[in-house]
């Protein structure tokens, strides 16, 4: 989340945005470590928005996880991680290109 608020500073820097990530209240996001960098990300313009628990149907990406897994990936078998992860991801690729929206894949570093 620092380079997407490092992302939010120039974004506000430039046009005076703001910039909201909305999540779901999983324990990764709602983490004391990640509540102690609330303050700063704001000031960074980075606002992060929790939705309901248990409210997908306020949750965009449950819809596109249905329908990838409908369509895209739909009867395939995997025998490791890499293969299922490359599948999601030129599934969501074929499926930005087909809606005509942005995909812009976030690599985090787990270190």
């Amino acid at each position: 989340m620092d380079w997407v608020a490092q992302k939010a500073s120039h974004t506000l820097a430039q046009t005076g945005r703001i910039t909201v990530v909305v999540q779901d209240n999983g324990s990764l996001h709602t983490s004391r470590l990640v509540q102690q960098q609330w303050p700063r990300w704001q000031e960074q313009g980075l606002f992060i928005f929790f939705l309901p628990p248990y409210c997908s149907e306020m949750n965009p990406i449950e819809t596109q996880w249905r329908q990838l897994k409908a369509h895209e990936i739909a009867g395939q078998m995997f025998d490791n991680e890499y293969d299922l992860a490359m599948t999601v991801i030129e599934g969501m690729e074929v499926r930005s290109k087909a809606g005509n929206y942005l995909l812009e894949r976030f690599i985090f570093n787990s270190a």
